[in-house]
């Protein structure tokens, strides 16, 4: 069955080449707010789903794109293993191929990696009808360019995923989140010191108020580091990370416009008018504010960064950072070797791209 899904999204991509047609590529849509979408013909690719294979010794899972998110999770939990990286899903039928398009990876982005670090290979329909194979389904250095990894954060621009293979990780032993009321400044300045030390730190967030701080790992390496931080414990921890990653908490349901900024963790807090939520010890900064974009996008910049718009952007602002003349260069060169007809998500990542 999925054999002849993978057929009949082949045969509409050349179809759409032959036409010179450009195509959306739709798996659940619970993204379809990050990037802008143009409004050309949809090509629906959640039909092709399923586990292509698992090996819970080996710690690789290989699964159609089409795979809702939380079946794979499911799965690995059941062999008490899990995504390292912690995805959003922004939706209940989040798929495993929107996940990786996008690139997004959840609160232990700075302590395990992130979603392209665990990207091991990739099945695609590049703008040419052709299923290609990268990487592989083992963690090893090999020949040539990763372009498996390109795939991560390219937001559907260089083609259609078929099948994607990931590297797992077991669930923790044990875990714990520890709680301390702090004005942002301090709690940048905490965070960067228990982030250089020997601990089990798997999460640290600021929300305005409080600093978070989530320890992972073997019982007693958790209970030694509680022992040193002397922080309290916070209840209900599960269900604040989770609400964090999802964007759920009070923070996220403001109508101003939402950016996203990008940072050096050890960066000083910057002076923006708006309402602060840091994450990623510091790396992944929230602000919610209605000031000038190119003010936002040049403290960013200034600070060693980028910002890009996350939610409730205008039209005509761009909603990604606008990179430098070079590295647009390369993404125009990448975007030339995959999808030379331009027929993949037009203009979802920049302006003509």
């Amino acid at each position: 069955m999925n054999q002849e899904i993978s057929q009949q999204l082949q045969q509409q991509v050349i179809e759409a080449a032959h036409n010179r047609e450009s195509l959306q590529l739709v798996g659940s849509n619970s993204k379809k707010f990050l990037g802008a979408i143009a409004d050309v013909t949809p090509l629906e690719a959640s039909g092709h789903r399923g586990i292509v294979s698992y090996d819970p010794v080996e710690l690789v899972v290989t699964a159609r794109a089409g795979t809702p998110l939380h079946e794979l999770e499911q799965v690995l939990a059941e062999a008490n293993q899990m995504l390292p990286f912690e995805p959003p899903h922004f939706g209940p039928n989040a798929t495993l191929g929107g996940t990786i398009a996008c690139g997004l990876s959840g609160p232990s982005r700075p302590f395990s990696g992130a979603a392209r670090d665990y990207v091991l290979g990739v099945k695609l329909i590049n703008g040419r009808g052709e299923i290609l194979n990268f990487g592989g389904q083992v963690m090893k250095n090999v020949a040539g360019y990763d372009c498996s990894r390109l795939m991560a954060g390219a937001m559907g621009t260089l083609g259609l995923l078929l099948e994607i293979s990931l590297k797992v990780l077991p669930k923790q032993a044990t875990e714990i989140t520890l709680i301390h009321p702090a004005p942002v400044t301090e709690a940048l300045e905490i965070m960067n010191h228990w982030s250089g030390k020997s601990l089990p730190l798997s999460a640290a967030c600021h929300d305005g108020e409080n600093l978070y701080l989530r320890l992972s790992g073997a019982k007693t390496a958790v209970a030694s580091a509680h022992q040193l931080m002397g922080y309290a414990p916070q209840p209900d921890s599960p269900l604040f990370w989770q609400d964090l990653k999802e964007q759920r908490l009070p923070f996220f349901q403001s109508t101003l416009p939402l950016w996203r900024l990008s940072l050096p963790g050890a960066s000083a807090h910057l002076n923006i008018s708006g309402q602060w939520l840091i994450d990623w010890c510091g790396a992944q900064r929230w602000l919610l504010c209605d000031s000038p974009p190119a003010l936002i996008r040049e403290q960013a910049q200034a600070a060693g960064g980028h910002a890009t718009l996350f939610r409730r952007g205008a039209d005509e602002i761009d909603i990604f950072h606008p990179p430098e003349k070079g590295v647009m260069l390369l993404h125009r060169n990448l975007k030339q070797a995959f999808d030379p007809l331009g027929i993949f998500n037009p203009g979802r990542l920049y302006p003509g791209l």
